[in-house]
C-alpha cells in the first residue's frame, strides 16, 4: 500500500510540474509573439483592424456593400489642428502620462456609478489605439486585461508620435470611414493636411460615437463638445512630444 501511495504521489508531482512547465511555455510564447507584433507595428502601418472586418461583416448581413474608406497620412504631414483637436477632445494628458490617466479613470468610474444609463469612458488615446489595433470590440474584464497589457507595450516600444499617428489613421470616424484623411475627404472635401481648427474640432467632437454623430449634421451636444474642444485647444499650446 505504501509503495502505491508513493507512486501516486510521484505521479501527481510529475503532472503538476508538467502543467507548470506547459503554462510557463504558453506565457513565454504569448509574450514573445505580442512583443514582436507591437515592435512590427512600430515600423509597419497596420493594414486593417478587426473592427474594420467585423463592421464589414455587419454591413454584409444587413444587405449593404463592403465599405472601408481609409488612406494613411504620416503624422508630420497631418494638420497640426487635427493632432491638437484629438488630444484636446480625448486625452489632454496624452503627452505626459504613461498610457493611463488614473484621475480620468476614477472620474469615469464615479460618473458611471452615479448614473449607469450614461456610460462615460476614461480611456486614453494609448488605450483606444490598443483597442482598435490589437483587440476585438466589446466589454469584459479579460479584454480590459489585454488592453492594459498592450497599452504598457506600446508605451514602452512606440513613441508618443507613433501612438498618435496610428490612432489618427485607424480609428472609426464614420460609417465605413477610418482615419483622419478619409474623414476630412468625406466631410469637408479636403485632405487632413488642410483642416482648419474648427473642422478638426468638429471631427474630434464625434469620436465617442461616429456612427451616431456626424460633422455633417451636428446635434446640440456635438456643438457643445466642439465648443469645449476649441477652448481646450487654446489651453494646450504648442505640442511638445
Amino acid at each position: 500500500m505504501a509503495k502505491k501511495r508513493t507512486a501516486k504521489s510521484k505521479t501527481s508531482k510529475f503532472n503538476l510540474q508538467k502543467l507548470k512547465l506547459t503554462i510557463g511555455k504558453v506565457l513565454l510564447y504569448f509574450i514573445l509573439v505580442t512583443v514582436l507584433w507591437v515592435l512590427a507595428y512600430r515600423f509597419i502601418n497596420p493594414p486593417f483592424t478587426l473592427l474594420m472586418i467585423m463592421k464589414n461583416i455587419e454591413r454584409k448581413s444587413d444587405g449593404k456593400s463592403f465599405k472601408t474608406e481609409k488612406k494613411w497620412v504620416d503624422l508630420e504631414q497631418m494638420s497640426d489642428n487635427m493632432k491638437r483637436a484629438a488630444i484636446a477632445g480625448e486625452d489632454q494628458k496624452f503627452i505626459h502620462h504613461v498610457g493611463f490617466d488614473v484621475a480620468g479613470i476614477r472620474a469615469a468610474y464615479s460618473a458611471n456609478k452615479a448614473d449607469s444609463t450614461k456610460m462615460k469612458g476614461g480611456s486614453t488615446i494609448s488605450q483606444q489605439t490598443v483597442k482598435n489595433v490589437f483587440l476585438w470590440p466589446g466589454r469584459s474584464w479579460v479584454r480590459k486585461g489585454f488592453e492594459a497589457y498592450f497599452t504598457i507595450l506600446i508605451e514602452i516600444f512606440w513613441s508618443k508620435q507613433r501612438i498618435l499617428e496610428v490612432y489618427l489613421n485607424v480609428i472609426e470616424m464614420g460609417d465605413g470611414i477610418y482615419g483622419a484623411e478619409a474623414a476630412a475627404q468625406a466631410y469637408y472635401g479636403k485632405s487632413c493636411r488642410d483642416l482648419s481648427r474648427s473642422q478638426a474640432a468638429m471631427i474630434a467632437a464625434c469620436f465617442p460615437n461616429p456612427i451616431r454623430w456626424t460633422p455633417r449634421n451636428p446635434t446640440k451636444f456635438i456643438r457643445h463638445r466642439h465648443f469645449l474642444i476649441m477652448k481646450n485647444i487654446r489651453r494646450l499650446g504648442p505640442l511638445k512630444f
